[in-house]
């Protein structure tokens, strides 16, 4: 048994109705309204590790890897791992950066496209 750990490079968090529902917690998903220049709380199960000296995207995901194209490009400011129930979790902030609404390409790897 090892100790497991995601190295992710992008914020991949689920659509708000997840919340509205009562299936997730607002922390774990994209904020209604995404507005630069502020700064939004993150969680996500398990222990992650992100990239913490650049622009990464936000993305939706429906899980099982199914993921959106960037929505935002996002630096995370902080990022903490903790327990619930015995259970890794991951929380930080992030603050946007630049909110995308085109389907142009934006992000080669971690590079940001200009």
């Amino acid at each position: 048994m090892g100790i497991q750990v995601e190295f992710n490079p992008d914020l991949a968090l689920r659509n708000i109705s997840e919340y509205k529902v009562g299936n997730r917690k607002v922390e774990e998903c994209v904020p209604q309204e995404l507005a630069v220049g502020k700064k939004y709380p993150f969680l996500k199960f398990g222990m992650r590790n992100y990239w913490l000296e650049g622009e990464l995207p936000l993305l939706e995901t429906k899980g099982e890897g199914n993921l959106s194209n960037p929505l935002a490009s996002i630096v995370i400011l902080e990022v903490t791992h903790f327990l619930i129930d015995n259970k890794p979790w991951t929380k930080g902030l992030y603050v946007v950066k630049e909110v995308f609404s085109d389907n142009k390409v934006h992000f080669d790897g971690f590079k940001k496209v200009k």
